[in-house]
Protein backbone atom coordinates (compact mmCIF):
# COMPACT_ATOMS: atom_id res chain seq x y z
CA UNK A 1 0.00 0.00 0.00
CA UNK A 2 1.45 3.46 -1.03
CA UNK A 3 1.03 5.14 2.41
CA UNK A 4 1.45 8.29 1.02
CA UNK A 5 -2.21 8.51 -0.40
CA UNK A 6 -4.13 6.82 2.72
CA UNK A 7 -6.13 9.68 4.42
CA UNK A 8 -5.62 11.00 8.06
CA UNK A 9 -4.67 13.92 6.11
CA UNK A 10 -3.43 16.90 8.14
CA UNK A 11 -5.77 19.71 9.01
CA UNK A 12 -5.13 23.56 10.58
CA UNK A 13 -4.73 23.04 14.22
CA UNK A 14 -3.84 19.24 14.18
CA UNK A 15 -1.68 18.39 16.38
CA UNK A 16 1.63 17.31 14.87
CA UNK A 17 4.27 15.11 16.98
CA UNK A 18 7.16 17.31 16.83
CA UNK A 19 5.50 20.91 15.75
CA UNK A 20 3.04 21.37 18.51
CA UNK A 21 -0.35 22.63 18.42
CA UNK A 22 -1.44 25.31 15.90
CA UNK A 23 1.87 24.82 14.00
CA UNK A 24 1.16 24.75 10.61
CA UNK A 25 0.59 27.46 8.32
CA UNK A 26 -1.23 27.71 5.64
CA UNK A 27 -3.52 24.58 6.21
CA UNK A 28 -6.66 25.32 4.63
CA UNK A 29 -6.65 22.07 2.38
CA UNK A 30 -5.51 18.99 3.52
CA UNK A 31 -2.04 17.27 2.78
CA UNK A 32 -1.16 14.08 2.31
CA UNK A 33 1.53 12.66 5.43
CA UNK A 34 4.72 12.66 4.82
CA UNK A 35 5.39 8.15 4.83
CA UNK A 36 8.01 8.09 7.02
CA UNK A 37 6.47 10.26 9.58
CA UNK A 38 3.06 8.45 9.96
CA UNK A 39 3.03 6.11 12.95
CA UNK A 40 3.86 2.63 13.31
CA UNK A 41 3.09 0.04 15.65
CA UNK A 42 6.29 -1.65 16.76
CA UNK A 43 4.90 -4.55 18.88
CA UNK A 44 3.80 -3.25 22.26
CA UNK A 45 5.38 -0.13 21.82
CA UNK A 46 3.32 2.80 19.60
CA UNK A 47 6.17 4.90 17.38
CA UNK A 48 4.96 8.62 16.14
CA UNK A 49 6.79 8.26 13.29
CA UNK A 50 9.89 5.79 11.23
CA UNK A 51 12.82 7.56 11.92
CA UNK A 52 14.66 5.74 13.94
CA UNK A 53 18.20 6.29 15.86
CA UNK A 54 20.90 4.42 14.57
CA UNK A 55 23.48 2.82 16.94
CA UNK A 56 26.40 5.24 16.81
CA UNK A 57 29.60 4.25 19.09
CA UNK A 58 30.93 7.56 20.24
CA UNK A 59 33.71 6.02 22.28
CA UNK A 60 32.66 8.72 25.65
CA UNK A 61 31.99 5.97 28.27
CA UNK A 62 35.21 6.38 30.35
CA UNK A 63 36.76 2.84 31.31
CA UNK A 64 33.57 1.10 29.41
CA UNK A 65 31.34 3.09 32.04
CA UNK A 66 28.18 5.23 30.66
CA UNK A 67 28.68 8.65 31.47
CA UNK A 68 26.32 11.29 32.56
CA UNK A 69 27.06 13.35 29.37
CA UNK A 70 25.44 10.74 27.83
CA UNK A 71 22.07 11.77 29.78
CA UNK A 72 21.75 15.07 27.38
CA UNK A 73 23.13 13.55 24.14
CA UNK A 74 20.69 10.73 24.11
CA UNK A 75 17.87 12.72 25.65
CA UNK A 76 18.08 15.40 22.62
CA UNK A 77 17.47 12.99 19.71
CA UNK A 78 14.47 11.46 21.97
CA UNK A 79 11.28 12.79 20.40
CA UNK A 80 7.59 11.05 21.89
CA UNK A 81 6.88 7.93 20.19
CA UNK A 82 10.54 7.86 18.59
CA UNK A 83 12.87 4.85 18.38
CA UNK A 84 16.05 4.92 19.71
CA UNK A 85 18.86 2.35 19.57
CA UNK A 86 22.05 3.02 21.86
CA UNK A 87 25.43 2.42 20.42
CA UNK A 88 27.26 -0.55 20.70
CA UNK A 89 27.67 -2.38 24.22
CA UNK A 90 29.89 -4.59 25.76
CA UNK A 91 29.03 -8.08 26.69
CA UNK A 92 31.71 -8.92 27.97
CA UNK A 93 35.29 -8.02 29.15
CA UNK A 94 36.31 -9.58 25.97
CA UNK A 95 34.11 -8.13 23.76
CA UNK A 96 35.99 -4.64 23.44
CA UNK A 97 38.08 -3.50 21.03
CA UNK A 98 37.76 0.16 20.91
CA UNK A 99 38.73 3.06 23.47
CA UNK A 100 35.67 4.13 25.63
CA UNK A 101 32.88 2.26 24.33
CA UNK A 102 30.51 1.14 27.13
CA UNK A 103 29.57 -1.94 28.74
CA UNK A 104 26.73 -3.89 30.38
CA UNK A 105 28.39 -6.71 31.86
CA UNK A 106 29.28 -4.92 34.95
CA UNK A 107 26.60 -3.75 38.36
CA UNK A 108 28.29 -0.64 37.71
CA UNK A 109 27.50 -0.36 34.52
CA UNK A 110 24.31 -0.88 34.61
CA UNK A 111 23.93 1.63 37.40
CA UNK A 112 25.29 3.76 34.78
CA UNK A 113 22.67 3.00 32.13
CA UNK A 114 19.69 4.04 34.14
CA UNK A 115 19.86 8.02 34.41
CA UNK A 116 20.42 8.40 30.76
CA UNK A 117 17.37 5.57 29.80
CA UNK A 118 15.50 7.23 32.20
CA UNK A 119 16.32 10.43 30.89
CA UNK A 120 14.92 8.92 26.98
CA UNK A 121 11.96 7.70 28.55
CA UNK A 122 10.97 11.11 30.16
CA UNK A 123 10.49 12.19 26.65
CA UNK A 124 8.73 9.41 25.54
CA UNK A 125 10.94 7.44 24.04
CA UNK A 126 11.65 3.60 23.18
CA UNK A 127 15.06 2.90 23.87
CA UNK A 128 16.92 -0.39 23.02
CA UNK A 129 20.49 -1.56 23.94
CA UNK A 130 22.60 -2.77 21.14
CA UNK A 131 24.79 -5.84 22.51
CA UNK A 132 27.91 -6.26 21.03
CA UNK A 133 31.39 -8.92 21.25
CA UNK A 134 33.56 -7.39 18.32
CA UNK A 135 35.31 -10.44 18.18
CA UNK A 136 38.93 -10.41 16.19
CA UNK A 137 38.65 -6.73 15.39
CA UNK A 138 40.23 -5.68 18.95
CA UNK A 139 43.95 -5.88 20.11
CA UNK A 140 45.51 -6.98 23.22
CA UNK A 141 45.74 -3.54 25.03
CA UNK A 142 41.32 -4.23 24.96
CA UNK A 143 41.62 -7.68 26.28
CA UNK A 144 41.51 -8.75 30.39
CA UNK A 145 44.97 -9.11 31.35
CA UNK A 146 46.19 -8.27 28.06
CA UNK A 147 44.77 -12.21 25.98
CA UNK A 148 44.48 -12.33 22.63
CA UNK A 149 41.41 -11.54 20.79
CA UNK A 150 39.04 -14.41 20.58
CA UNK A 151 37.06 -14.85 17.16
CA UNK A 152 35.88 -17.94 14.83
CA UNK A 153 39.38 -17.99 13.66
CA UNK A 154 42.93 -17.20 14.01
CA UNK A 155 43.12 -15.66 10.59
CA UNK A 156 44.74 -12.17 11.26
CA UNK A 157 42.86 -8.71 10.45
CA UNK A 158 44.89 -6.62 8.34
CA UNK A 159 45.42 -3.15 9.88
CA UNK A 160 43.03 -0.52 9.19
CA UNK A 161 43.14 3.18 8.44
CA UNK A 162 41.03 5.30 10.56
CA UNK A 163 37.95 7.15 9.59
CA UNK A 164 40.21 10.57 10.10
CA UNK A 165 42.34 9.09 7.11
CA UNK A 166 45.76 9.39 8.80
CA UNK A 167 45.92 7.31 11.58
CA UNK A 168 46.78 3.15 11.63
CA UNK A 169 44.64 0.79 13.43
CA UNK A 170 46.58 -2.66 14.20
CA UNK A 171 45.12 -5.64 15.65
CA UNK A 172 46.06 -8.88 17.38
CA UNK A 173 45.64 -11.91 15.51
CA UNK A 174 42.80 -13.70 17.38
CA UNK A 175 42.54 -16.97 19.03
CA UNK A 176 40.27 -19.43 17.33
CA UNK A 177 37.52 -20.43 19.95
CA UNK A 178 36.93 -24.11 21.28
CA UNK A 179 34.01 -25.47 20.33
CA UNK A 180 33.19 -25.91 24.22
CA UNK A 181 33.68 -22.44 25.38
CA UNK A 182 30.83 -20.80 22.74
CA UNK A 183 27.64 -21.61 24.80
CA UNK A 184 29.67 -19.13 27.31
CA UNK A 185 30.29 -16.48 24.81
CA UNK A 186 26.02 -16.78 24.52
CA UNK A 187 25.87 -16.81 28.12
CA UNK A 188 27.60 -13.58 27.73
CA UNK A 189 24.67 -12.31 25.34
CA UNK A 190 22.10 -13.20 27.87
CA UNK A 191 23.18 -11.69 30.83
CA UNK A 192 24.12 -8.99 29.35
CA UNK A 193 20.24 -8.66 27.81
CA UNK A 194 18.73 -9.13 31.25
CA UNK A 195 21.27 -6.62 32.61
CA UNK A 196 20.14 -4.31 29.67
CA UNK A 197 16.08 -4.95 31.49
CA UNK A 198 17.41 -4.17 34.91
CA UNK A 199 18.44 -0.75 33.35
CA UNK A 200 15.36 0.27 32.28
CA UNK A 201 15.89 -0.80 28.39
CA UNK A 202 12.56 -1.25 26.31
CA UNK A 203 14.76 -4.40 24.50
CA UNK A 204 18.22 -5.32 22.58
CA UNK A 205 19.17 -5.31 19.56
CA UNK A 206 22.10 -8.09 19.16
CA UNK A 207 25.00 -7.11 17.19
CA UNK A 208 25.44 -9.63 14.20
CA UNK A 209 26.65 -6.99 11.44
CA UNK A 210 29.75 -5.11 10.21
CA UNK A 211 32.27 -7.52 10.65
CA UNK A 212 32.34 -8.32 15.01
CA UNK A 213 32.44 -11.62 16.53
CA UNK A 214 28.62 -12.92 15.17
CA UNK A 215 29.80 -12.39 11.43
CA UNK A 216 32.92 -13.90 11.94
CA UNK A 217 30.67 -16.76 12.63
CA UNK A 218 28.39 -16.39 9.66
CA UNK A 219 30.52 -15.30 6.56
CA UNK A 220 32.64 -18.11 4.92
CA UNK A 221 34.98 -15.74 4.05
CA UNK A 222 36.19 -15.78 7.75
CA UNK A 223 34.97 -18.77 9.07
CA UNK A 224 37.19 -21.57 8.40
CA UNK A 225 36.09 -24.03 11.50
CA UNK A 226 35.52 -27.85 10.95
CA UNK A 227 33.38 -28.33 13.79
CA UNK A 228 29.53 -28.02 14.40
CA UNK A 229 29.89 -24.07 13.33
CA UNK A 230 31.64 -24.48 10.61
CA UNK A 231 31.42 -25.02 7.01
CA UNK A 232 28.04 -25.79 5.69
CA UNK A 233 25.56 -22.19 5.90
CA UNK A 234 23.27 -24.01 8.68
CA UNK A 235 26.48 -24.56 10.90
CA UNK A 236 27.59 -20.81 10.38
CA UNK A 237 24.76 -19.53 11.49
CA UNK A 238 24.65 -21.61 14.17
CA UNK A 239 26.19 -19.60 16.79
CA UNK A 240 23.97 -16.42 16.08
CA UNK A 241 20.59 -18.17 15.99
CA UNK A 242 21.94 -19.77 19.44
CA UNK A 243 22.75 -16.23 20.61
CA UNK A 244 19.02 -15.09 19.36
CA UNK A 245 17.41 -17.84 21.27
CA UNK A 246 19.42 -17.67 25.25
CA UNK A 247 18.22 -14.16 24.53
CA UNK A 248 14.72 -14.41 23.88
CA UNK A 249 14.12 -16.70 26.10
CA UNK A 250 15.99 -14.47 29.00
CA UNK A 251 13.97 -11.70 28.33
CA UNK A 252 10.91 -12.71 25.63
CA UNK A 253 10.44 -11.99 21.89
CA UNK A 254 8.77 -8.83 21.98
CA UNK A 255 11.93 -6.72 22.97
CA UNK A 256 14.93 -8.51 20.44
CA UNK A 257 15.49 -7.31 17.56
CA UNK A 258 18.98 -8.11 15.64
CA UNK A 259 21.22 -6.40 12.85
CA UNK A 260 22.28 -7.62 9.93
CA UNK A 261 24.65 -6.62 6.78
CA UNK A 262 25.13 -9.74 4.87
CA UNK A 263 26.45 -7.69 1.56
CA UNK A 264 28.67 -5.61 3.67
CA UNK A 265 32.48 -6.57 3.82
CA UNK A 266 33.33 -4.36 6.98
CA UNK A 267 36.77 -5.55 8.59
CA UNK A 268 37.38 -8.18 5.67
CA UNK A 269 34.19 -9.95 6.68
CA UNK A 270 32.46 -11.17 3.47
CA UNK A 271 30.53 -13.83 1.93
CA UNK A 272 30.64 -15.60 -1.02
CA UNK A 273 26.73 -15.74 -1.18
CA UNK A 274 25.20 -12.94 0.65
CA UNK A 275 21.65 -13.10 -0.44
CA UNK A 276 21.53 -16.95 0.41
CA UNK A 277 22.92 -15.66 4.36
CA UNK A 278 20.49 -13.09 4.45
CA UNK A 279 17.63 -15.03 3.44
CA UNK A 280 18.67 -18.36 5.33
CA UNK A 281 19.10 -15.77 8.67
CA UNK A 282 15.71 -14.20 7.92
CA UNK A 283 13.39 -17.48 7.89
CA UNK A 284 15.53 -18.91 10.92
CA UNK A 285 14.81 -16.11 12.95
CA UNK A 286 11.51 -16.05 12.56
CA UNK A 287 10.97 -19.06 14.24
CA UNK A 288 11.72 -16.96 17.11
CA UNK A 289 9.28 -14.80 16.39
CA UNK A 290 11.67 -11.51 16.83
CA UNK A 291 10.48 -7.88 16.99
CA UNK A 292 12.79 -6.27 14.62
CA UNK A 293 15.52 -7.40 11.66
CA UNK A 294 17.46 -4.45 11.51
CA UNK A 295 19.60 -5.00 7.83
CA UNK A 296 22.23 -2.68 6.61
CA UNK A 297 21.85 -1.86 2.87
CA UNK A 298 24.23 -3.87 -0.27
CA UNK A 299 25.55 -0.19 -1.12
CA UNK A 300 27.53 0.22 1.77
CA UNK A 301 30.00 -2.10 1.52
CA UNK A 302 32.04 -0.25 3.98
CA UNK A 303 31.42 2.65 6.31
CA UNK A 304 31.09 5.20 4.70
CA UNK A 305 31.10 4.17 1.22
CA UNK A 306 27.95 3.91 -0.88
CA UNK A 307 28.45 1.63 -3.80
CA UNK A 308 25.88 1.03 -7.06
CA UNK A 309 25.26 -2.44 -6.41
CA UNK A 310 22.44 -5.28 -8.24
CA UNK A 311 21.67 -6.37 -4.60
CA UNK A 312 18.36 -5.62 -3.03
CA UNK A 313 17.01 -6.11 0.74
CA UNK A 314 13.68 -6.57 -0.82
CA UNK A 315 13.55 -10.25 -0.54
CA UNK A 316 14.91 -10.39 3.24
CA UNK A 317 11.92 -7.76 3.64
CA UNK A 318 9.44 -10.05 2.17
CA UNK A 319 10.72 -13.14 4.14
CA UNK A 320 10.77 -11.78 7.42
CA UNK A 321 7.62 -11.74 9.89
CA UNK A 322 8.80 -9.00 11.84
CA UNK A 323 9.07 -5.06 11.67
CA UNK A 324 11.70 -4.67 8.72
CA UNK A 325 14.52 -1.54 9.56
CA UNK A 326 16.64 -0.18 7.23
CA UNK A 327 19.95 1.45 7.34
CA UNK A 328 22.99 2.93 5.30
CA UNK A 329 23.19 5.81 3.45
CA UNK A 330 19.28 7.08 3.35
CA UNK A 331 18.61 10.53 3.19
CA UNK A 332 14.64 12.12 4.14
CA UNK A 333 13.37 11.13 0.24
CA UNK A 334 15.04 7.50 0.24
CA UNK A 335 13.27 7.32 3.52
CA UNK A 336 9.76 8.18 2.72
CA UNK A 337 10.54 6.59 -0.19
CA UNK A 338 11.58 3.27 1.38
CA UNK A 339 8.44 3.38 3.39
CA UNK A 340 5.95 4.12 1.16
CA UNK A 341 7.15 1.32 -1.55
CA UNK A 342 6.71 -0.91 1.52
CA UNK A 343 10.83 -1.87 1.15
CA UNK A 344 10.84 -1.03 5.15
CA UNK A 345 8.59 -0.29 8.19
CA UNK A 346 11.52 1.86 9.72
CA UNK A 347 14.29 3.26 8.46
CA UNK A 348 17.35 4.32 10.18
CA UNK A 349 19.76 7.23 10.85
CA UNK A 350 23.10 7.43 11.75
CA UNK A 351 25.52 10.55 10.37
CA UNK A 352 22.34 12.80 9.53
CA UNK A 353 21.01 11.81 13.52
CA UNK A 354 24.34 12.45 14.91
CA UNK A 355 24.44 16.09 13.20
CA UNK A 356 20.49 16.50 13.91
CA UNK A 357 19.28 16.14 17.45
CA UNK A 358 15.46 17.57 15.55
CA UNK A 359 16.42 15.16 13.03
CA UNK A 360 12.30 13.83 12.67
CA UNK A 361 11.27 17.59 13.32
CA UNK A 362 13.85 18.60 10.26
CA UNK A 363 11.91 15.97 7.81
CA UNK A 364 8.55 17.21 8.88
CA UNK A 365 8.88 20.32 8.03
CA UNK A 366 11.87 19.39 5.40
CA UNK A 367 14.24 22.28 6.51
CA UNK A 368 18.10 22.37 6.26
CA UNK A 369 20.32 19.88 8.31
CA UNK A 370 23.63 20.77 10.46
CA UNK A 371 26.79 19.42 8.38
CA UNK A 372 28.08 16.99 10.65
CA UNK A 373 32.00 16.76 11.52
CA UNK A 374 33.38 13.95 11.10
CA UNK A 375 36.75 14.29 12.81
CA UNK A 376 34.80 14.67 16.04
CA UNK A 377 32.88 11.01 15.73
CA UNK A 378 35.29 9.80 17.65
CA UNK A 379 36.96 11.76 19.73
CA UNK A 380 36.46 11.47 23.88
CA UNK A 381 35.20 14.91 24.64
CA UNK A 382 32.47 15.47 26.34
CA UNK A 383 30.60 17.91 24.92
CA UNK A 384 32.90 19.05 21.34
CA UNK A 385 30.61 16.94 18.61
CA UNK A 386 28.72 15.38 20.70
CA UNK A 387 25.80 17.22 22.28
CA UNK A 388 26.37 20.80 20.69
CA UNK A 389 25.05 20.53 17.48
CA UNK A 390 22.19 23.20 17.59
CA UNK A 391 18.81 22.78 16.82
CA UNK A 392 16.36 24.28 13.91
CA UNK A 393 15.07 27.20 16.53
CA UNK A 394 19.36 27.88 17.41
CA UNK A 395 21.51 29.42 14.77
CA UNK A 396 22.67 26.70 12.34
CA UNK A 397 25.81 25.85 11.71
CA UNK A 398 25.25 25.64 7.88
CA UNK A 399 23.50 23.34 5.37
CA UNK A 400 24.40 19.40 4.62
CA UNK A 401 25.25 18.94 1.10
Amino acid sequence: MILGVISNHFYKYHYHPFLGHNSIPDMAAPQHPIPLLTPYKLGKFNLSHRVVLAPLTRQRSYNNVPQPHAVLYYSQRTSNGGLLIAEATGVSDTAQGYPQTPGIWTQEQVQAWKPIVDAVHAKGGVFFCQIWHVGRVSHSDYQPNGQVPISSTDKPLSPQIRSNGIDKVEFTPPRRLRTDEIPGIVNDFRLAARNAMEAGFDGVEIHGAHGYLLEQFMKDKVNDRTDEYGGSLENRCRFALEVVEAVVNEIGADRVGIRLSPFAEYSECGDSNPKQLGLYMVNALNKYGILYCHMVEPRMKTVGEKIECPYSLVPMRKAFNGTFIAAGGYDRQDGINAVAQDRADLVAYGRFFLANPDLPKRFALDAPLNKYHRDTFYISDPVLGYTDYPFLDQETNGVAS
